[in-house]
Order: C-alpha cells, then sequence, then structure tokens
C-alpha cells in the first residue's frame, strides 16, 4: 500500500510532453540560467546581449511548458499529474518536500496538526528531540550572526550567505515542527505511521501481526525493515503479516513486514492498537 501523501505517476498521456529539440534546450539552457545568476550576484560583467538573450530564451521556455501542460490537462490529466509529467520525478519530490516543511513550519505556530481529522487517536512523538533540534537551530543562529561580521566588507557574499543561513535555520525549526504536527494516529482501521515530512505509511490493522514495546537505541539497515528514530530512539516494534510500501524520500519502492516507530506515550500507542485490532471481525 502506498503512502496516502505519494502519488505514483500517472500513464503516459497519448501525445509525447516534450519533442527533442525543446528537451535538448531545456539540458542546456537550465544550467545556463543558473550560471548566468551566479555571475550577475558575484559582480560578473556579462554583456547585455547575452542577458536579454537569456531573458528570451527564458520566456519561450516558460511559455512552452506553459502550453504543454495545457496540452496535458486536455487529454483529461488532473494538475498534479500534468505536473508530474513536466518535471522530473526526484525534483518534484524534493520541493514538494520542503514546501511541506513550510507548512508544517506554519502550522506549528498556529498549533494546527495534520491529517488527525476523524482519528480515533492520535499519538505525538516529537518530543524526545526538541532539545536536539532547538540546538542545532541556536548553532545556527551563532553561525548566522558571526559570518554577517566576517562577511561585512563583501556585500554580495554577505546577501547571499544571509539567505542560505536564515533559510537553514528555518529548515532545522522545520523539521522538528514537522514532527510535532504530524504525529502517528489511529484512523479507518489503520495505523498511519509518521516521521517528517517525507515518510507516511498506512499500516492496515488487519495486517499487524504482533505489536510489542522495546526501546532500542541502535538500528541497523536491513532489508524489510523500516525504523522510524526519534532522538534516535524506538519505543515499539510492528510485525506484519504482509509487506507494506514505504518508499525512501526519493519515491524508491521499499516493501517492509517490520516497522519501528517512536511515540511520546509508548504504553497509550500500544494499548490503544492492541485494543483496536482485537476489536477486528475474525
Amino acid at each position: 500500500m502506498t503512502t496516502p501523501e505519494i502519488h505514483t505517476a500517472p500513464a503516459p498521456p497519448a501525445a509525447p510532453a516534450r519533442g527533442p529539440v525543446l528537451r535538448k534546450l531545456r539540458t542546456f539552457a537550465v544550467p545556463a540560467q543558473l550560471a548566468l545568476v551566479v555571475c550577475l550576484l558575484t559582480g560578473v560583467l556579462v554583456p547585455s546581449a547575452i542577458v536579454l538573450g537569456a531573458k528570451l530564451v527564458l520566456l519561450v521556455m516558460l511559455g512552452t511548458e506553459a502550453h504543454l501542460w495545457l496540452r496535458l490537462r486536455r487529454h483529461g490529466l488532473s494538475r498534479r499529474d500534468a505536473l508530474t509529467h513536466l518535471v522530473p520525478g526526484p525534483v518534484l519530490r524534493v520541493v514538494t518536500h520542503e514546501l511541506r516543511l513550510m507548512v508544517s513550519l506554519v502550522r506549528w505556530v498556529g498549533r494546527r496538526r495534520h491529517g488527525v481529522e476523524g482519528a480515533d487517536a492520535v499519538f505525538p512523538h516529537g518530543r524526545d528531540q526538541a532539545a536536539l533540534m532547538y540546538g542545532f537551530a541556536f548553532v545556527c543562529v551563532v553561525e548566522t550572526i558571526a559570518l554577517s561580521f566576517l562577511l561585512a566588507d563583501w556585500p554580495v557574499a554577505h546577501a547571499l550567505m544571509l539567505v542560505v543561513d536564515v533559510y537553514t535555520v528555518l529548515f532545522v525549526l522545520a523539521l522538528h515542527a514537522a514532527s510535532v504536527t504530524r504525529p502517528h494516529a489511529l484512523v479507518d482501521g489503520a495505523l498511519r505511521v509518521r516521521q517528517g515530512a517525507h515518510t507516511d505509511v498506512l499500516v492496515p490493522l488487519g495486517q499487524i501481526a504482533s505489536i510489542r514495546r522495546e526501546t532500542l537505541f541502535t538500528h541497523e539497515k536491513k532489508e524489510g525493515e523500516l525504523n522510524l528514530a526519534i532522538g534516535s530512539q524506538t519505543s515499539l516494534t510492528l510485525h506484519l503479516t504482509e509487506p507494506v510500501n514505504a518508499p525512501g524520500f526519493l519515491g524508491t519502492p521499499h516493501h517492509v513486514t517490520v516497522i519501528r516507530i517512536h511515540a511520546d506515550d509508548p504504553k497509550f500507542l500500544y494499548a490503544a492498537v492492541t485494543r483496536a485490532h482485537s476489536a477486528l471481525p475474525a
């Protein structure tokens, strides 16, 4: 079973999404645009003709991509599926992950959790990593202040590093926010286990062969196992009767029959899952 937030790529439409000319243009134009941006930001003198040409190429690419998106929509694809055809899968997943992190940060500030509507029980799991994540964020803030003084005489480098450092602080806080706002949940006859904004797996209660409480601080990578450690520890182990799919960060299928998770209150999670599993029809 795939995760609730991850969609498999749709079947290709009848017409090709991109021709060879556009693919070649995209292959060479994107790196060239990035190189031009770096040159402009670092103060390198670039002839105005090259800048104008780059703008024209960018407009052509954006217009062509918009036309292809509309054509895919006319083939009956949804907005998300059309975007999946135009953007490489790994790139789309990375961008989606970053957006989820930033949304989690907003949810954290607003004290709103994700995916708990209609849940029979909710199991927070971010408490034991809070001190570590706040420590990382503090170190990043100190680094930001130090670099601002060191690079004060180089305004371009100072501006670039300031953006990177501020985003790093937000990224670290967002990682913790994702754990806080995306708890495990017992919903619709399944246990939804999650970690941050990148792992979200539905485990049907009927596929749980056993659940036991055990605190582990070391986890070796083994085929068929998924370890969702928080603060380097897991507190419950699920053994399944048949594998479920827990895709990797870039969407690589990963079928597992053993899942180890952590909860702030493992006793409550154990009791709730055991009770719900016992209530299943024989």
